[in-house]
């Protein structure tokens, strides 16, 4: 599998055992190589709350691939884009709620589907409890005219 922004087993990259693209391993500098951009700017993105990376014991940032991509996201939305870093912030702040939104309906739909079985399993429970003995049920059928009489 791919990481963020190409990085992963394809590009020579394998993830140590227990490790994923959101596991903090990069220490800054190395993060900036990998990002294409200056320490100082991941430092400033950091201040203003575009990237957040984890962080050590004693207070040292450790980059994941993904904190990796979305400094790239970043750069190119300022670059390419035109965007101000407030825009950028407000952009990643919108992507990050949609995503929140989108696993939520997919646990909420879950979750009706899974009551939505349990109801029905307990209605045919109920259907099948029915003794069939209890009510006669004639197979024949007729049809009673009511004429009341009427009083003058």
């Amino acid at each position: 599998m791919t990481g963020p922004g190409g990085i992963g087993p394809e590009m020579g990259f394998a993830f140590p055992p227990g490790s994923n693209e959101d596991t903090p391993m990069f220490v800054i500098s190395v993060a900036a190589q990998l990002s294409g951009l200056h320490a100082q700017t991941l430092r400033s993105y950091d201040r203003l709350g575009l990237v957040s990376p984890g962080r050590t014991a004693a207070g040292g940032r450790r980059y994941s691939l993904r904190d990796i991509a979305l400094l790239r996201e970043v750069q190119r939305l300022s670059q390419e884009e035109g965007v101000n870093l407030a825009g950028i912030k407000r952009i990643i702040d919108l992507e990050n709620q949609v995503d929140a939104l989108q696993a939520k309906v997919t646990e909420l739909t879950e979750e009706v589907a899974a009551a939505y079985a349990a109801a029905e399993s307990a209605a045919a429970q109920i259907h099948a409890s029915y003794r069939r003995d209890l009510v006669p049920v004639r197979e024949e059928t007729a049809l009673v005219v009511w004429k009341p009489n009427r009083k003058r």
